[in-house]
């Protein structure tokens, strides 16, 4: 329960701000009242991307010892704190396909742009440190879900009313703090004993 609570407050309070959840409130204008295939396509590429960043994860902390795996999710913690300080923008607007509908659309667009993105990567970080795979996939998948399922609803009215420059320096604080702890090796009852 821990690896999926802990994923979850990661990714959704990243998420927010980021180029995938501006990629929402792209695919919501363009496909106008088809918001449940964009909901679909969304959690769909998700789950892919997701599943395979937590075994990728698991891998490296299974390969790698534990005081150098130690050294390097503080690291990448503390590195993910200050790209979450970095404003996302589209690098380019996404275009519809002919014959690709508001799913295979979103599918395509959304797995592609979490590539390399601070939430994958995050991700990966969260499978090195617990051995749940799945809890860690379900949690990041949600997390992922919360942020992009009001973009997709409310899209335009959502940001309007919720400040996403100050969800950057929450989500670059709760990077930091998690950062530090493994560093420290401090154990708060999030599984950082072990390393």
């Amino acid at each position: 329960m821990e690896a999926l609570l802990t994923s979850f407050g990661m990714v959704a309070i990243a998420e927010i701000g980021d180029k995938t959840q501006l990629l929402s409130f792209v695919l919501a204008t363009r496909f106008s009242g088809r918001h449940w295939p964009i909901i679909a396509g969304i959690f769909v590429a998700t789950i892919f991307n997701h599943l395979a960043a937590a075994y990728v994860g698991d891998w490296v902390a299974s390969h790698v010892s534990p005081d150098v795996m130690r050294w390097v999710l503080g690291g990448a913690f503390l590195a993910f704190a200050a790209w979450a300080l970095i404003p996302d923008t589209l690098d380019e607007d996404p275009m519809q396909k002919p014959g690709a509908g508001a799913f295979l659309t979103t599918l395509a667009l959304f797995f592609l742009a979490e590539m390399g993105d601070k939430t994958q990567l995050a991700t990966i970080a969260l499978g090195a440190q617990y051995s749940n795979l799945l809890m860690v996939a379900a949690g990041t998948t949600l997390g992922m879900m919360a942020a992009n399922i009001p973009a997709v609803l409310i899209g335009e009215q959502l940001a309007q009313r919720f400040p996403l420059s100050r969800m950057r320096f929450v989500a670059a604080a709760l990077f930091a703090i998690f950062g530090a702890l493994i560093l420290l090796k401090f154990d708060l009852g999030l599984g950082l004993a072990g390393l």
